[in-house]
C-alpha cells in the first residue's frame, strides 16, 4: 500500500555510533565518496513510493572492495545499510532506515565486458538498463528485461526486485537472464554465485535467491547477464474488444498456441475511458478492452506468427484487428497505451499502484471482481498491464484529503489482495514488497515457509543491518 510519509524500521544506530561510523567511512573511502550534508542526503532518502527518510550519510563506492569496507563497518557498528539504485521502485525498498547509511550504486556504473561469442555481458549494478540495451544493441544483442523506466532505472534495481517489463512474457525475468553475481553479504563476506555458462548445477542456486531479495541478503556489485540476439523483424498489433471477458478469452487462446508474442499488454474499460477524446486515441465507441501485441523473429516466422495470433485473438467480441505497416504506425498503435499513465496523474491526487498477478485464465473474473470492489468501496479503479502473464497493474485513485477516502482506499486494497490470493495469484509480479506490502506477505506465504525465509536472512545478514524493515511482516502488524 502506498503511504506518503516516513518509514521507521526497527533498527537504528545511536547518533554517537553513527557519527563514529561516518568518520570511519570518510577515513577509509575518502571525503568525496561520503555525503553528510542533510541537503545532499535528502535526495537519497526516497523512492517512487513517496516515502521519505533522511539517512545519516550516503556512501558512494566505485568498486567491490569499497562495498566490502562499507558493509563491514556498518556491521561492526550495528548501523542499518540500505542499497539503492535510481529510486524508481514503488514499494519503498530503497528508502533508508532512520539514522542509517544509504549506499548508492551510481558510481558502480561500468560495463566491464560484452562477450559476443558467449552472449554474455558483465556489468556493475549502477549501469542503466537503457545504456546496456544500447551498448548490446550495437553488437546485435539485447538484455530481455525492459521495465517501463528502462532509460533511468539501474540493472541493480532490476535484479533487486526481479523487475522485467512487457518482454517477460516471451523472454522471462532477470532470474532467467542472469548467469551469476558478485555480491557482499551482511557480515562483509564476498560472494560469487552462478557461473559463466548457460548450464551449471554445482551448489545451491544463490543467484536466483539474491535476485528479488531487495538488498536484504547481500549487496550486488557485479552481474553476469545472458544476452539475446536482436530479432530482425518485429510486428505490432492492436486488437480491440467489446468486453474485457472477450479480451481475456483471446489472451488465453494466444498464450495456448506455439507462437508466443514478445509483448501482450491490455487496457480495461476504465483505462480506455480515461483516454477517450485524446489525440492519441482513435478507438471505436463500443470498445471496452484493448490488447497491444508484439511478435518478433525472422521475417518468415513473423508473418506466420501474426497469422496464428490473429486466429487465436478472433472471437465474437472482437471489434478490430490492426497490424502496423511500419515503425510510425507501430508508435501510433502504442500511443493510446502510453497516454494512460500521464492521464492517471491528472485525475486524482493519489494513486495506489499495485502489480498483482493472477492466472491468465482468471483475468476476466478478476477484472469483474475489481469493478465490484470499486463500487462497494466507492473507489475508482483503473487496470492495465502485462496480460500475457497475468501481471495486472491495479490503480486505486482518490483524494486522501477527502474525509474517509484514505480509509476506503485502504479497505479496498485489502479486499483486492484477498481476491488475488483466492484466485491463485500472487501479491507482486515485479514491483517487490519493500515497506508497502510487508503486512500482507503472511497472507500469501505460510508460517513455516516464512520462518525458514527469516532464518535464511539471518545466515546472510546475522546482525540484521541490510535493509531492515523490508519484505517481512513486522511484529506490531504495521504497514
Amino acid at each position: 500500500m502506498t503511504t506518503t510519509g516516513s518509514a521507521d524500521p526497527p533498527m537504528s544506530g545511536s547518533p554517537q555510533t553513527t557519527d563514529a561510523l561516518v568518520d570511519e567511512l570518510i577515513d577509509r573511502l575518502g571525503p568525496d565518496a561520503v555525503l553528510t550534508d542533510p541537503a545532499d542526503c535528502w535526495t537519497y532518502g526516497y523512492d517512487n513510493s513517496r516515502r521519505q527518510q533522511l539517512p545519516a550519510a550516503v556512501a558512494m563506492p566505485g568498486e567491490h572492495d569499497a562495498v566490502v569496507t562499507i558493509v563491514q563497518a556498518c556491521n561492526r557498528h550495528s548501523v542499518p545499510l540500505t542499497v539503492r539504485g535510481r529510486g524508481t521502485g514503488t514499494a519503498g525498498a530503497a528508502v533508508p532506515a532512520a539514522g542509517g547509511i544509504a549506499l548508492s550504486t551510481e558510481r558502480l556504473d561500468r560495463i566491464h565486458a560484452i562477450d559476443e561469442r558467449n552472449r554474455v555481458a558483465v556489468v556493475q549494478p549502477g549501469v542503466c538498463n537503457g545504456d546496456l540495451q544500447r551498448a548490446a544493441g550495437e553488437l546485435g544483442f539485447f538484455w530481455p528485461p525492459d521495465p517501463t523506466s528502462s532509460d533511468y532505472c539501474s540493472i541493480g534495481g532490476n535484479l533487486g526486485c526481479n523487475s522485467a517489463g512487457p518482454r517477460a512474457v516471451k523472454y522471462g525475468t532477470p532470474r532467467e537472464n542472469t548467469l551469476g553475481l558478485r555480491a557482499v553479504a551482511g557480515d562483509g563476506t564476498s560472494l560469487r554465485t552462478g557461473c559463466y555458462t548457460t548450464k551449471g548445477v554445482v551448489g545451491y542456486d544463490f543467484t536466483r535467491l539474491l535476485i528479488g531479495s531487495e538488498g536484504t541478503l547481500a549487496i550486488i556489485t557485479e552481474a553476469t547477464l545472458l544476452l539475446t540476439p536482436l530479432p530482425p523483424c518485429l510486428a505490432t498489433m492492436r486488437v480491440t474488444y467489446r468486453e474485457m471477458s472477450d479480451a481475456a478469452a483471446a489472451v488465453s487462446a494466444i498464450m495456448a498456441q506455439p507462437s508466443t508474442p514478445r509483448a501482450l499488454e491490455f487496457m480495461d474499460e476504465a483505462s480506455i475511458s480515461l483516454i477517450r477524446g485524446m489525440e492519441q486515441c482513435d478507438l471505436a465507441d463500443d470498445v471496452g478492452a484493448m490488447l497491444i501485441i508484439e511478435f518478433d523473429g525472422l521475417e518468415a516466422t513473423v508473418a506466420e506468427g501474426v497469422e496464428a495470433i490473429r486466429t487465436a485473438a478472433s472471437n465474437g467480441g472482437m471489434v478490430e484487428f490492426r497490424q502496423a505497416r511500419d515503425a510510425v504506425e507501430s508508435a501510433s498503435l502504442w500511443a493510446a497505451r502510453k497516454a494512460l499513465s500521464p492521464a492517471l496523474r491528472t485525475i486524482a491526487p493519489k494513486k495506489i499502484n499495485e502489480d498483482v498477478v493472477v492466472p491468465v485464465s482468471r483475468m476476466a473474473e478478476f477484472i469483474d471482481k475489481l469493478k465490484r470492489l470499486g463500487a462497494r468501496h466507492d473507489v475508482r479503479i483503473v487496470n492495465f498491464g502485462h496480460a500475457g502473464n497475468g501481471n495486472i497493474h491495479v490503480n486505486l485513485l482518490g483524494d486522501p484529503d477527502d474525509p474517509g477516502e484514505q480509509e476506503r482506499m485502504s479497505a479496498c486494497l485489502a479486499d483486492v489482495f484477498d481476491v488475488v490470493l483466492r484466485l491463485g495469484g500472487t501479491l507482486s509480479g515485479e514491483h517487490g514488497v519493500g515497506f508497502e506490502k510487508r503486512a500482507y506477505v503472511g497472507l500469501e506465504i505460510e508460517p513455516g515457509t516464512l520462518a525458514l525465509m527469516q532464518k535464511v536472512k539471518e545466515q546472510f545478514d546475522p546482525a540484521g543491518i541490510l535493509n531492515p524493515g523490508k519484505l517481512f511482516p513486522q511484529g506490531d502488524g504495521s504497514i
